[in-house]
Formats: structure tokens, C-alpha cells, sequence
């Protein structure tokens, strides 16, 4: 799963990899959680006059889908995530699969490795960030959420997919990255159905994340700064004689 990120790129550099005509000034975020704001790459209806970019813009959404047809969205789960293999068959997100694709650009993900039931140890956080640097691109569905009153809220969710080799050890899923090479093809709801855009929800190559471990930092949304993603030594593993498995062997006696 996906459940905290970063975005620390410049406006500059989302300019050019997205082929953005303008993007608002935005401070670097060390550490984007649920419900929060977070910038998403959207197909544009047209063209901006004089232009030859792509017809794309950014905007602002919440982190946390929900479906238009929700009444109360306080007795809605929170959706930050939605399953790639399964999202196009989901009541949740069969309608933004088809027509409210987007993008979500970020500098990496964090993950937590959690010990297996019945064993000693605690959770481990891992800053997965692409091995040679820059942005990356999550696969994402928006779904515009309208009150009784009329007030509509914009609302996101990001693609997950089986993890590969880099983050395998970490969690069994990852984020859904989109190429540059394929953001026009993953934003065309026009003429893209779900099934023409499959080919694209796959995991990343092995060698594109690499894991870093960090603090405990990260836990916490109060802690906004660079430091969370500073690399710190993992600890010793436990010895076996302490694993999960032999102390419920000990318990029977």
C-alpha cells in the first residue's frame, strides 16, 4: 500500500516533466498523510491558445477518495489506495477508472516492514525513493465528492500493484508508477478505456526504488522536516532462541 510520501521538486522541475504550462510556488513536503492536500496532474479539456505542450494542469485535491454517490463521508472508509488489479471492477472506483484518471507526482514513498504475527520486534519505516533521483509519477483516480449544500470537494487515490524486488522484503504492494513516455496514454479517458491502459499497471522495474531505512520519525505527521529521511542502521535481528515460533514452543511447557 501507499499511506505516506514525499514531494520535495521545485515547481521548475514538475514543469518539465509533466509539460505543465504553470504550476503554483508549493513548499517541499517531507511528509504527506491521508486527508491532506496533495497535487495531482490532470488531462486539461483544451488546449491552452500559442501553446504546443500537452493539455494538462495541476491542481489540488485531498488525499482520500470518496465515490460521488457517498451520502456521508464520515461513515465512509478513508480510500487512499485502490487496488490496480481489481480497481475497474470496484463500485468505488469503476467511474474514475474510465473518465478521472491522473498522475500524482512524487520524490518517493514510505513503507513500514512489520514483524509477522507471533514474533518480537517492532515495525521498521523504509524511505523507497527512485535509485537515480528525480520525480516519479503515481498512478492515481480523482473523484469529485458534492455535498447537499452544493459544495463539491475534490478527492484522490493512488494505484497499488504487487511489489517488486526492491520493496518486496519491505511490503507485498507498491505504488503504480506511470512512465513519461506514458502519461498521455494514462490521462486520455477520451479514448483510453480501462482495459487499453492495463498494460501500464504493473510494478517497476526491479532496479528503479531503492530502500532506505529510516527513524521512527515518519510515524508521526507533526514531523514535516528533511531529517525523517535520514538513513539509520537497522537493528540486530533477534537471536532464534527469541523468534515467535520457539517461544510458543516454550509456552507448552
Amino acid at each position: 500500500m501507499c499511506g505516506r510520501f514525499a514531494l520535495t521538486a521545485t515547481p521548475d522541475e514538475l514543469l518539465e516533466l509533466f509539460g505543465l504550462l504553470k504550476v503554483e510556488d508549493f513548499p517541499a513536503r517531507f511528509n504527506v498523510a491521508p486527508t491532506q492536500p496533495i497535487l495531482v496532474i490532470v488531462a486539461s479539456e483544451r488546449r491552452e491558445p500559442g501553446s504546443n505542450l500537452p493539455e494538462r494542469s495541476a491542481l489540488l485535491v485531498r488525499w482520500g477518495l470518496t465515490p460521488g454517490w457517498v451520502k456521508d463521508p464520515r461513515s465512509f472508509p478513508l480510500l487512499l489506495n485502490a487496488r490496480a488489479e481489481t480497481a475497474v471492477d470496484k463500485a468505488a472506483f469503476r467511474a474514475a477508472m474510465r473518465h478521472r484518471r491522473i498522475l500524482v507526482p512524487a520524490s518517493g514513498f514510505y513503507e513500514w516492514h512489520r514483524p509477522l504475527k507471533g514474533t518480537r520486534g517492532s515495525s521498521q519505516a523504509y524511505w523507497v525513493r527512485p535509485r537515480r533521483g528525480g520525480l516519479v509519477a503515481f498512478a492515481g483516480l480523482m473523484e469529485t465528492w458534492s455535498s447537499a449544500d452544493g459544495s463539491e470537494v475534490d478527492t484522490a487515490a493512488i494505484l497499488t500493484t504487487g511489489a517488486n524486488e526492491a520493496v518486496r522484503h519491505i511490503h507485498d504492494r507498491m505504488p503504480v508508477v506511470v512512465q513519461p513516455e506514458d502519461f498521455t496514454r494514462w490521462l486520455d479517458c477520451r479514448t483510453q478505456e480501462p482495459r487499453d491502459v492495463a498494460d501500464l499497471l504493473s510494478p517497476a522495474p526491479n532496479d528503479y526504488f531503492e530502500a532506505i531505512p529510516v527513524s521512527d520519525k515518519v510515524n508521526s505527521v507533526a514531523n514535516t522536516g528533511p531529517e525523517i529521511q535520514d538513513e539509520v542502521a537497522l537493528p540486530p535481528a533477534p537471536a532464534e532462541n527469541e523468534s515467535g515460533a520457539d517461544n510458543a514452543q516454550m509456552s507448552l511447557f
